[in-house]
């Protein structure tokens, strides 16, 4: 809601107890600032390299106090980490919704279907700008910890191989960084849907049908 001054005003419901509507403007402050941190420092990944990026620079071009920063983000790699955090938590959460480019609402434990929302995250939001270089190393350090349960919860040993879980995660989780790097090479011209296909054939061997 718009008000005098060039000023936004906050809509609160009618008869909120004044104590609600305290947290309320609060939690929407928070979560516009984290929101505006994130896509500063995506902006910023456009000109320059992750460690020639400095916390003061974030703050700057979101135009957020440096305490508000600092409440959200311990360091730079804390901002990296959670960028990589949100996602999997969205993409493995037992509710979903209907979102602007796709709908895997109600596909909750569908390996390839999960797979591929997650692709989607990948293509359709900031993260391309944020894989290439430098800060895509870091953060498919957090993506290889953070995707490791899920392929625990999809992989097949024959006991006949005799090959280690751990081997065969780390090498699952190898894979699909690979296959993402190849993806973002080729300009994200395959779709999520034919990434998912490629990976899952590559590796059917230790994946559940």
């Amino acid at each position: 809601m718009y008000g005098g001054n060039n000023q936004f005003l906050l809509f609160v419901p009618y008869r909120t107890n004044p104590a609600d509507c305290t947290r309320y403007i609060l939690h929407r402050r928070q979560k516009n600032g984290r929101k505006a941190i994130f896509n500063a420092f995506s902006r910023l990944l456009e000109d320059k390299s992750y460690s020639r990026i400095t916390v003061q620079e974030i703050i700057d071009e979101a135009d957020v106090g440096r305490s508000t920063f600092y409440s959200h983000f311990p360091t730079k790699d804390d901002l990296l980490s959670e960028l990589c955090r949100e996602m999997f938590d969205h993409v493995f959460s037992p509710s979903l919704e209907k979102e602007t480019t796709h709908d895997f609402s109600g596909e909750e434990g569908d390996t390839e279907k999960e797979l591929v929302h997650m692709l989607y995250h990948i293509r359709d939001n900031d993260t391309p700008r944020i894989l290439r270089g430098e800060s895509g190393v870091l953060f498919f350090r957090y993506f290889r910890s953070r995707i490791a349960p899920f392929l625990k919860e999809i992989i097949c040993i024959d006991d006949i191989l005799d090959i280690p879980e751990d081997y065969i995660i780390n090498q699952l989780s190898g894979s699909l960084v690979s296959t993402i790097e190849w993806w973002l090479s080729e300009d994200l011209r395959s779709s999520p849907e034919e990434i998912a296909k490629y990976y899952l054939a590559a590796n059917s061997a230790v994946i559940k049908k």
